[in-house]
């Protein structure tokens, strides 16, 4: 199976000069022109998620949480998503489901409209909104059922499987917040940003779902002997590292925030996703390009105010 020339990635670092970074500037500016309903339209969200809730009473995650932080800061979990999405293409069964119940290549951005709307709702809504959302995300699961094909039946409602995606997108976002956060990832608040999670996890209909960080790296563990590179994954796989823009700025964007999610993987993955990141490139050229796209996209859309937990 092909993989990712190593040289491809060390260009992309060493196109990183500070002419690129001035172009990342120049993007900013015109973050800051579309930082309300445009730019969630430039980026394929349509209409105006629900108010956030700030009533701890009616909010169905604390409104001063750790998952509130995490998630106001954009840049992080755009990067800690598509690592998501990476990882979860490994899971045989998983990945069946997506290959032959989504559309995600026809319409990829409406995909990433109703996942950006569920995360929003159930991060900053109220109950109420947040179990709307829940309550159509099960309806839709109930309805994907199939043969992978390797011959084993999969359904979309087994908890082993939601239990899986919620992992690698918890993981995903943590480590994600970790590296190139606005603020501090304490030990403190990486337990309690999975503890949280585990929340919409549990609505989701997910049963052994980790409560700690350890306790998240374990689960992780317990999935690996069944993660492989299938032919429905690497399908993904090449979707994914190539993307849908088309205009040089945003190509130039999307190719960083790959780069950055390839070098946030644990080293298992990048090897069962033939994705290897040659040394020195991920610290020297990816990663300040990363902080400099993160800080930039910050000044059109700051992050949710630091968590106490944080210290």
């Amino acid at each position: 199976m092909p993989s990712v020339d190593p040289a491809d990635l060390r260009s992309l670092g060493e196109a990183f000069t500070q002419a690129q970074l001035d172009r990342l500037g120049d993007l900013g500016d015109g973050l800051r022109q579309l930082a309300s309903g445009p730019i969630r339209r430039s980026i394929g969200l349509r209409g105006d998620p629900p108010p956030p809730c700030d009533d701890p009473e009616r909010s169905f995650l604390p409104p001063t949480g750790a998952a509130r932080q995490l998630h106001g800061d954009l840049a992080p979990m755009l990067i800690g998503g598509v690592a998501a999405l990476l990882l979860q293409t490994l899971h045989p069964l998983a990945m069946a489901g997506v290959a032959q119940h989504s559309d995600y290549e026809r319409d990829p951005l409406g995909r990433l409209q109703r996942t950006a709307f569920f995360v929003g709702t159930t991060t900053f809504g109220s109950t109420a909104d947040a179990e709307r959302s829940i309550k159509a995300v099960r309806a839709i699961h109930a309805r994907v059922t199939g043969t992978a094909s390797d011959g084993r039946p999969y359904a979309a409602q087994d908890p082993e499987l939601l239990g899986f995606v919620h992992a690698t997108e918890v993981w995903s976002f943590l480590a994600a917040a970790r590296r190139f956060g606005a603020h501090g990832v304490s030990p403190a608040l990486g337990d309690a940003y999975v503890d949280e999670m585990a929340k919409v996890a549990l609505a989701l209909g997910a049963t052994e779902v980790p409560r700690t960080e350890a306790a998240l790296e374990a689960r992780l563990h317990h999935y690996r002997p069944e993660l492989v590179l299938s032919s429905d994954a690497e399908r993904a796989r090449r979707f994914l590292l190539r993307g849908v823009a088309t205009k040089p700025h945003e190509v130039a964007v999307y190719a960083l925030i790959v780069a950055s999610a390839i070098g946030l993987l644990p080293s298992w993955a990048r090897g069962l996703l033939h994705l290897p990141v040659p040394p020195l490139v991920e610290p020297l050229w990816v990663r300040p390009a990363a902080l400099t796209f993160s800080a930039t996209l910050r000044l059109a859309v700051p992050p949710t105010p630091k968590s106490t937990l944080a210290a």
